[in-house]
């Protein structure tokens, strides 16, 4: 067993620590193979009408209208929150405790009585104070602005769209990944087939990278196997 152990450790170490540079695969999406390549028809146009038939009809919306159609998402995303809070809390506590051992009324009893009492006399004598003092000040900015590409995956039955999106740069050795996807309304989309992130109903954007600058700023997995078994 010890030796089995001896020729196999290496090798997990090394599948652990080996990394794999960031790659694109330029394979059209599945949903493209899907699609059946556009078949010409030579139908003629009715004679005499001025707004024609056909694909580019004359007068005609240039924005989405149908299934796979693009839409362009421009995002616009920016966040600012600021937090303060102050606490503060005082307690004080004094307690004196004492008793005699003997008791009596007058006399020459009630003096030896005093006397005795004087030195078996016990006495308890406490005092805590407890202060607390916290504060605490957040404040974060955060903007994210680009420009994404999307397609109409469904048109739901009121009318509204359901996109999706993605894009992936390579530059050098750096992989950045962008996805959204979201509902939106037509009415929302501009002339120029355009729609702000903030028109997006039940929005998601992800926007990641992939590289070595991405890995130089993780944890090794050995560290954070401690840091979450360490007890303190």
């Amino acid at each position: 067993m010890k030796k089995i152990l001896f020729y196999i450790l290496p090798f997990i170490f090394f599948g652990c620590s080996a990394t794999v540079d960031p790659q694109i695969s330029m394979k059209p999406p599945a949903y493209v193979e899907e699609l059946a390549p556009k078949q010409s028809n030579n139908i003629e146009t009715a004679p005499g009408s001025l707004f024609g038939k056909g694909d580019n009809p004359l007068f005609s919306d240039k924005k989405a209208m149908n299934v796979n159609d693009l839409v362009t998402v421009v995002i616009q995303e920016s966040t600012t929150q600021s937090t303060q809070a102050n606490k503060a809390t005082s307690r004080t506590n004094t307690s004196n405790l004492g008793g005699g051992a003997l008791t009596g009324s007058s006399g020459i009893v009630a003096s030896a009585i005093n006397k005795v009492n004087a030195y078996s006399n016990i006495g308890f004598q406490t005092n805590s104070t407890n202060n607390y003092q916290g504060s605490g000040s957040q404040s974060r900015n955060e903007s994210f602005n680009t420009t994404i590409s999307t397609r109409v995956i469904k048109i739901l039955s009121n009318g509204n769209y359901f996109i999706e999106g993605s894009r992936e740069l390579l530059i050098n050795g750096e992989k950045q990944i962008i996805q959204l996807s979201g509902v939106i309304r037509p009415y929302d989309i501009g002339q120029d087939n355009t729609i702000d992130s903030k028109y997006i109903a039940d929005a998601k954007i992800l926007y990641k990278t992939e590289g070595e600058v991405d890995r130089s700023t993780r944890k090794p997995w050995g560290s954070k196997v401690i840091e979450a078994i360490w007890p303190f």
